[in-house]
Order: C-alpha cells, then structure tokens, then sequence
C-alpha cells in the first residue's frame, strides 16, 4: 500500500518494481494506492505507508510498514514459498 504524493513510498517504487521482476510470475504482486483504494486499505488495517504485506492462502503471513531493503523484503517472500518446498506442496 502506498500514496503517490508519499516521498518513502516513492522511494521504495524501484525497489518493488525490482524484486516484482526477480519474482516475475512466480509470485503476483499488488500495488494499491491507498487514495484510490481507501476500502482496501481499511481491510488491511493500514494505518502507515508503505505498508508492505504477503499473504499465503488468503492469510496474512507477514507485514513491514515503512522502507525496507529489497534483499530483505525478497527474502521474506522466498521464506514464505521455501515453506510449500519443505511442506512437499
């Protein structure tokens, strides 16, 4: 979740385009603009932006507001699919 007219989420805008590149369709990742998606943003309990969240299966699995690094926020995101690896799904 973000806003345009937020400088810390303009900042973190490589940086999601980046690692959304790396995953490339392995993993969908959402955008919403906290203005043009207030409802969603409500659901989500976003008080701050960015807010970065992952979901697994419908279940919210683990959340960062704020900057973050990239290698870090990848790495939550690989944490996440090396849990179906080790599942054997």
């Amino acid at each position: 979740f973000y806003a345009s007219w937020c400088p810390h989420c303009q900042r973190m805008m490589p940086v999601v385009q980046q690692v959304a590149e790396l995953l490339g369709e392995q993993v969908p990742a959402f955008q919403y603009d906290i203005d043009k998606y207030p409802d969603a943003a409500t659901e989500a309990g976003v008080e701050s932006i960015p807010t970065f969240l992952i979901y697994d299966n419908d279940r919210e699995v683990w959340r960062y507001t704020g900057e973050i690094d990239g290698q870090v926020l990848l790495s939550r995101i690989d944490a996440v699919l090396s849990s179906y690896d080790t599942a054997g799904q």
